[in-house]
């Protein structure tokens, strides 16, 4: 459970991102930010692509980078803002869903969800968001 003021700062964490999103196409940026157990705040952007099936949400562009500095688990809870969201929380898309479920597999987490709108804050954990989720698990 969160905090009001590590909630706060986890928003303001996506909301910074977004600032850096490359969405030329889709006028709509969008950020992220992954809170893992041991504080650290990992963030990211969307960036889309002429070829539009070759655009990378937030959320994901997040976990590549926690990946990619070696986080495996520890996955606690993450914030998703869209810049131009109107009363209607933004939620990750079921890829992102699937993504997120993957690392927080590894260390057998089920994280805060932060949907975040212009009038306030949805709070669900991945597994509501992704009830009966395929994971690593699953492989065997």
């Amino acid at each position: 459970m969160l905090n009001l003021e590590a909630e706060a700062n986890l928003i303001a964490a996506a909301f910074s991102a977004a600032e850096n999103a490359y969405a030329p196409y889709s006028d709509y940026p969008v950020g992220a930010a992954l809170l893992f157990d041991d504080g650290a705040v990992i963030t990211g952007c969307n960036v889309e692509n002429a070829s539009y099936g070759l655009a990378l949400c937030a959320e994901t562009v997040a976990v590549a980078k926690a990946l990619g500095e070696g986080r495996r688990g520890g996955l606690t809870a993450v914030a998703v803002v869209g810049l131009k969201a109107d009363a209607e929380p933004i939620t990750p898309c079921g890829r992102c869903r699937q993504v997120l479920n993957e690392v927080a597999a590894l260390g057998a987490t089920d994280p805060l969800v932060l949907c975040v709108s212009k009038d306030g804050v949805r709070r669900v954990t991945l597994s509501a968001l992704l009830p009966h989720a395929f994971g690593p698990g699953h492989l065997g």
